[in-house]
Order: structure tokens, then C-alpha cells, then sequence
């Protein structure tokens, strides 16, 4: 069972227990409902009002996981939200790659995956959450944010809502220990990613170049193959290519 810890206020739940690690059990999970300079990917800040929405970080140890397939962790942690998410509103959500949970085209989640790595192999990693629950209204210029409580017209009790989630992360995440379940995972993961239909979408380059491509798959490393629309398959890493949605590159 997850073992929780709770923040009054923390700049980030993710570096706090970055910085506590090597003191503490795996399946630590330290908390707060205010955070106040939570990162996203690539740096980028994350936005949740005080007291509304779920900002916490699990410490995962053992998992068996060796650096060439870390992936599959951001794949378990996924998977297992969406599984959440879906038993209070049902169908509509999907996983945008490489971490962004999404309900058709709003995002409702972020995933900040950090691992320590000893010589080939995942000696911990720190899963940071960003789920919006409870808030109504969003300030920054985050284009297109959304929450549970817009989807379903419900306030959700924070508490038992992180239990529920640490409980379906943890159980994903014990289950990579095992090769077939790693498999059938990775299999979960393509039907639940976004825009995985077979189709050809908009995507963009760094330089804002834009050109039209279907997914084919996801490596262990992460790495996304796209087919672009002349046949050619590519692969391209995290920040190498960017869906592009309603003329936005998100």
C-alpha cells in the first residue's frame, strides 16, 4: 500500500521527494493541495488552484525496470489514471504521447517521469502527477486545460480520489515486473493513445514546420514512429514533434 506524506505548501512535490529518495521506502507519496511552482515537461509550469486539484509525487523502487525500457513506467502510470478517470466519467479520455492524459482534445493531466539511473538499470524513479479535479476556471495560457469536475459537473472528496489513484499506480507499476504484463501493457497503451486510429494528423517540428502522419508505434525508450503520409516511417524522440490541434501545437 502507498505511504503517504502530506505538504501544507511545497514549491514542487517532485523535487522534494527527488531531494528524500534515497531515505524513503518505494511507494512514498508525498502530497499537497498547494503547490506553488509545480514543473511540467521541458520545464514548464504547471497551474492547479489551491485546495482543487491533485499535485503529488510517487517514489517507485524495485520495479525491475532497465533504463533502455523506462518507458514503460510512463506507460503503467498512464494507463492506470486513465482506468481512474474513466470510472467516474466514463469514455472520452485518451494518453496524448509521451504523458499527457487528455479528455478528447482538453488536458486533464500531466506526468513528470524522472529516473536515477545506476549503470543500465532504474535504481528509483519519481512520478509527478498534475490531475485536475475541482477547479472550474483556468488563468494561464494553458490552451486548452479542463478538469474532472467540468466533465461531470461533481466536486470529488481530494482525498480519497489521491488514494484511488496511488492504489491503480501502484498495482500498474508492480505488475512491469513481469515480461507478459509489460507486453499486454504496451498493447493497452497504443489502443488508449491519442490519435492512434489509423489516420493521418497534423503534426509540427520544433521550427513550426507542419506535416501530416499516422502513429505506428511507441519504442521502449520512447521513441514515437509516425508514418508520414509518403509511406516513410520516422521516429522522432520527446521533443523532436508536437501534435498540432485546431491550428495549435500543444
Amino acid at each position: 500500500m502507498p505511504r503517504y506524506i502530506h505538504l501544507t505548501e511545497t514549491a514542487s512535490t517532485n523535487s522534494y521527494l527527488a531531494g528524500t529518495a534515497h531515505a524513503l521506502p518505494g511507494g512514498t507519496v508525498i502530497y499537497t493541495f498547494r503547490q506553488t511552482a509545480g514543473r511540467g515537461q521541458k520545464g514548464n509550469h504547471w497551474e492547479s488552484q489551491d485546495n482543487k486539484n491533485l499535485t503529488f509525487s510517487m517514489l517507485l523502487k524495485d520495479t525491475g525496470v532497465e533504463a533502455a525500457q523506462q518507458f514503460c513506467i510512463s506507460e503503467a502510470v498512464a494507463l492506470a489514471i486513465v482506468d481512474v478517470l474513466q470510472e467516474h466519467a466514463g469514455a472520452g479520455f485518451s494518453i496524448k504521447w509521451p504523458n499527457d492524459i487528455y479528455y478528447h482534445d482538453s488536458k486533464i493531466c500531466g506526468l513528470l517521469i524522472e529516473n536515477s539511473l545506476r549503470g543500465t538499470s532504474i535504481e528509483h524513479s519519481v512520478v509527478g502527477v498534475g490531475l485536475n479535479i475541482n477547479q472550474l476556471q483556468f488563468v494561464s495560457d494553458a490552451p486548452n486545460p479542463i478538469s474532472l469536475s467540468l466533465i461531470t459537473g461533481q466536486e470529488y472528496n481530494l482525498e480519497q480520489l489521491l488514494h484511488e489513484v496511488c492504489q491503480h499506480m501502484e498495482l500498474a507499476c508492480d505488475a512491469l515486473k513481469q515480461e507478459q504484463a509489460r507486453h499486454d501493457m504496451h498493447q493497452d497503451y497504443l489502443k488508449a493513445l491519442y490519435r492512434n486510429d489509423g489516420a493521418q494528423h497534423p503534426f509540427a517540428r520544433p521550427d513550426g514546420t507542419q506535416f501530416m502522419a499516422s502513429i505506428v508505434d511507441v519504442a521502449p525508450d520512447g521513441l514515437l514512429t509516425l508514418r508520414h503520409s509518403d509511406g516513410s516511417l520516422h521516429g522522432y524522440a520527446f521533443r523532436e514533434v508536437k501534435h498540432v490541434i485546431d491550428q495549435r501545437i500543444l
